[in-house]
């Protein structure tokens, strides 16, 4: 059971359109390829079913960059581009 003011990190990067399908985010966060701050406290992820809250950092690597967003919102539904932004605040990509 999910508590409450908390969303799944695969749900949430899925709705946040960080990744075209529930399953490619899972995918993303069995592989190692996730990190999240919570509470100050980093911790790489391993399971899907980990959960963010807002206020949350999270650390990953897509398309051969590194993303850094700050969660701000959990969202109810994976919706248009415009409301899947509103989940998050960007605080910095790698350069390369």
């Amino acid at each position: 059971m999910t508590p409450v003011g908390s969303v799944r990190i695969d749900i949430w990067l899925w709705r946040a359109r960080f990744a075209r399908t529930r399953s490619l985010a899972a995918e993303l966060v069995e592989r190692g390829a996730v990190r999240l701050t919570h509470r100050g406290k980093q911790t790489r992820l391993d399971k899907p079913s980990r959960v963010v809250h807002p206020g949350d950092e999270i650390v990953f690597a897509r398309d051969g960059r590194v993303t850094v967003v700050r969660v701000e919102a959990l969202g109810e539904r994976r919706g248009p581009p415009a409301e899947a932004r509103a989940l998050y605040i960007p605080l910095g990509d790698d350069p390369g």
